[in-house]
């Protein structure tokens, strides 16, 4: 009877050390997983926005959105797609199915209920930039002046609204639907200031030597997320948002974005965004 109560033990033993053991592989996800495996495919609508997506010199898609979908959606099984998009489109494509989801430096502020969100997988600020020798130091120096945005950008969202008590009455705002037309408009002097995710000026600067000035103070300090649709029941933004999690504790996040920015230690704070 002591034999057979000892082999029972024993067993039971075994089977909560396997438990154990299996619980916490939940929780992890294995950065090796799927590697030569056929991926299903999962279509990302973005547009071009060096650093975070942009074509390189042999005509692939690459930036920090991409490389970090890639890594993700492979961790998750599914093969990353990326197309480009008419940015002011971009919920019908979702709820059309056209896309499965957006991912091109899209704040979640402000946004939270219009989509379910993975992340924010990155921190940014919305600046004011202006020419070298503009007289415009303060936002509040933007009374009576131009402003250029992208059209159905975050910038365009907060001088439309008026809500934050910093931002002055402007003189006009124009919104460009492309946003590579904002820098010049500027900088020929259509504009005398635009507003914009201050990593897309510091690379447009680098890109074609240009000198803008950027205000010290921010519009805003936003988290970056990837969006869908909000009827999409099938639980991929709740995963998506815990491999990025797993991406940013064990470097791989870091590596990716020290081939774009500097200080990116900066740009990972996203614990109040969370």
């Amino acid at each position: 009877m002591n034999n057979i109560k000892r082999k029972i033990s024993i067993s039971f033993i075994i089977y909560m050390f396997i438990a154990v053991l299996c619980g916490c592989r939940d929780n992890q996800y294995d950065v090796n997983a799927n590697e030569g495996v056929q991926l299903k495919e999962i279509i990302i609508g973005s547009d071009i926005q060096p650093p975070f997506n942009y074509v390189d010199s042999d005509g692939n898609p690459t930036g920090i959105d991409v490389e970090l979908a890639t890594e993700a959606f492979r961790r998750m099984g599914y093969k990353a797609v990326f197309v480009n998009i008419n940015w002011d489109d971009k919920q019908e494509l979702l709820s059309s199915h056209t896309i499965d989801c957006i991912w091109g430096s899209f704040s979640m502020n402000g946004r939270e209920d219009k989509y379910r969100w993975a992340g924010p997988y990155m921190k940014s600020r919305i600046v004011i930039a202006v020419n070298k020798d503009s007289n415009i130091y303060t936002i509040e120096d933007l009374w009576d002046k131009t402003v250029a945005v992208q059209a159905a950008s975050k910038p365009e969202e907060m001088f439309l609204n008026m809500e934050d008590s910093r931002i002055p009455r402007i003189r006009s705002l124009l919104s460009m639907k492309n946003r590579e037309l904002t820098y010049p408009m500027l900088s020929k002097g259509y504009a005398d200031a635009l507003a914009a995710n201050e990593v897309l000026i510091n690379q447009y600067m680098k890109d074609y030597n240009m000198q803008f000035r950027i205000l010290e103070e921010p519009l805003d300090t936003v988290g970056l997320g990837v969006a869908f649709d909000k009827n999409d029941k099938r639980d991929i933004d709740r995963r998506l948002t815990d491999i990025l999690i797993n991406m940013r504790d064990d470097g791989t996040e870091k590596e990716i974005l020290e081939k774009y920015v500097g200080d990116t230690d900066k740009y990972l704070e996203v614990g109040a965004y969370e």
